[in-house]
């Protein structure tokens, strides 16, 4: 019988032995992440929670799957700290710009829909999953805005280009951070971390430099990652909200 946790959604199913080595490998990064520009109020409160040994009921027969639930399950709990003392930004509207998958490599190609799963979009592939497809990269998302700033700038890109699953538009790219709740139509999901560029997307960037959408050196430019709480079928032009209140 395998262990899920109603808490904060982790389930041992969703989980292989290549997922937990990657995923334990990236701790200090999710964590890192996880409390970025945390509000002196809160440095407390999450300090406390190092004190607060995880009870993983059911589990006891392999320690990596424990210490994966609860690497996420502290990252879950900073998130909820952050929301209960409204470190959060302001509820925000858009809209599906593009729907993109592949069956492996980018650029991914527009579809008018998908279903989204635990682990994404279901007919979507990654070529090399060395630095992919953890269930906290179920959805890669990025700006339609932001896109459009960096063609402005004279990149060859565009949406998909660089392995995003939704382009959105009409959301401020520089709001987004760890923890915060995205509605993608009927899809719920929770933001992650920023995802790394790869010379994978070198082609999409004069001079190759695709550190231009590098987090750590220009915030607010790069993609996202979320891990997907409840799954549905996403639309072309679904309305999203960030950071939804109810």
């Amino acid at each position: 019988m395998t262990f899920h946790c109603s808490t904060c959604g982790f389930d041992e199913a969703d989980w292989d032995d290549t997922d937990l080595v990657r995923t334990l490998g990236r701790t200090d990064y999710l964590l890192r992440h996880a409390e970025a520009d945390l509000p002196e109020s809160l440095a407390l409160p999450v300090a406390e929670l190092e004190r607060h040994v995880q009870a993983v009921a059911g589990i006891d027969h392999d320690a990596d799957v424990a210490n994966a639930h609860r690497l996420l399950h502290r990252c879950w709990e900073i998130a909820e700290l952050r929301a209960a003392a409204g470190d959060l930004p302001a509820e925000q509207h858009g809209r599906v710009e593009q729907l993109n998958v592949s069956n492996g490599g980018v650029p991914k190609r527009p579809v008018p829909e998908f279903e989204v799963g635990r682990r994404g979009p279901l007919n979507d592939h990654q070529r090399f999953r060395r630095h992919h497809g953890r269930v906290w990269q179920a959805l890669c998302l990025w700006s339609a805005e932001v896109i459009e700033a960096l063609q402005a700038e004279g990149h060859p890109i565009g949406y998909g280009s660089a392995g995003e699953n939704v382009t959105v538009r009409g959301i401020d790219w520089s709001a987004l951070r760890s923890g915060l709740l995205i509605e993608i139509g009927p899809v719920r999901a929770r933001i992650t971390v920023p995802a790394e560029p790869c010379s994978q997307n070198a082609e999409w960037f004069t001079g190759e430099d695709f550190g231009r959408m590098d987090h750590d050196r220009h915030p607010g430019w790069s993609r996202w990652y979320a891990t997907v709480e409840r799954g549905g079928i996403v639309r072309h032009g679904d309305p999203v909200v960030l950071a939804p209140r109810s």
